[in-house]
């Protein structure tokens, strides 16, 4: 492929657009009910925001990456990973089975692996494509902030369908003074609360980051516990196994083989056949946004 061909891929974060879809309407009792009286807020929501997406960034390709399941590899390493999160309210738990299957009706590149988070596939299409496409990620998770890089940003959720927080590589180096990569030390020191691994007790942010801007890693920090006051040496001693275990918990990975050719990234036309569809479905939100990004 020719440089100035360069594609440009939209990665879709599919729960955290779905979550944040059905929390928007459901807040006011919304929850647009179809024919079976199943609500569609969330994946009517999922499915706008794509589609307001990819008319924003203008990308030549696009994949949506979903969270197969509750149980992934991080389970295994440390039992206590998202236990703490609650249950999916009733109304949204048969929407996740449906905005999968209504992102592959509209013709979206799907990816979930069981097993794996949603951040994986991301961050493995990420290394994959390294160079070789600039890379849009839309997501909520700041985690992704790691996968940073030049040629690679990432969009945060901010306000309705179209506001966004857009972070590039530059942006994050100049904010936190560090690479992308050590934001994963600094997780290992603060742990992360939503996901439910504690980190160093004692150890927030800000002191996590003034240790790897000094130390580098982890390691860095580890090599010169003798330079640190004794309060701060102890609760890291303390805390050692938690420490190397919340590093690996933070760490995204990113070797998943998904080298699908970028003809499979295609964006599909939202037509007729497109629209039809969706109004068959019951999805007139749907329908409305692609008929009004067709025009």
């Amino acid at each position: 492929m020719d440089t100035q061909e360069k594609p440009h891929i939209l990665l879709i974060d599919g729960m955290a657009l779905l979550f944040r879809s059905f929390f928007a309407t459901s807040a006011m009792g919304h929850y647009f009910p179809n024919a079976e009286g199943t609500p569609t807020n969330g994946v009517q929501g999922f499915a706008r925001h794509t589609m307001t997406a990819t008319s924003l960034f203008k990308p030549s390709h696009l994949a949506v990456c979903w969270d197969m399941s509750a149980h992934t590899f991080r389970n295994d390493l440390f039992d206590g990973y998202k236990v703490n999160r609650p249950e999916p309210a009733p109304e949204l738990v048969p929407q996740f089975d449906m905005a999968r299957s209504v992102s592959e009706l509209i013709g979206w590149k799907n990816y979930g692996i069981l097993g794996m988070e949603a951040d994986d596939l991301i961050g493995s299409m990420v290394t994959i494509w390294d160079g070789k496409a600039d890379i849009t990620i839309v997501t909520g998770d700041k985690d992704l902030l790691q996968l940073l890089r030049p040629g690679v940003r990432i969009a945060f959720m901010k306000k309705g369908y179209n506001v966004y927080d857009i972070y590039t590589y530059e942006r994050f180096v100049e904010e936190y003074g560090i690479s992308p990569q050590q934001f994963i030390d600094t997780k290992a020191f603060t742990g992360d609360t939503s996901d439910g691994y504690p980190g160093v007790k004692g150890i927030g942010p800000k002191t996590a980051l003034k240790l790897i801007k000094e130390y580098g890693s982890v390691q860095g920090v580890i090599e010169a516990l003798h330079e640190l006051t004794p309060a701060m040496r102890k609760k890291i001693e303390e805390d050692m196994d938690m420490l190397h275990l919340s590093r690996k918990l933070a760490e995204i990975h990113c070797e998943i083989d998904m080298n699908d050719p970028i003809e499979e990234l295609t964006i599909p036309l939202y037509d007729d056949k497109v629209r039809e569809l969706m109004e068959r479905e019951g999805y007139s939100m749907i329908t409305r946004q692609a008929k009004s990004l067709s025009l």
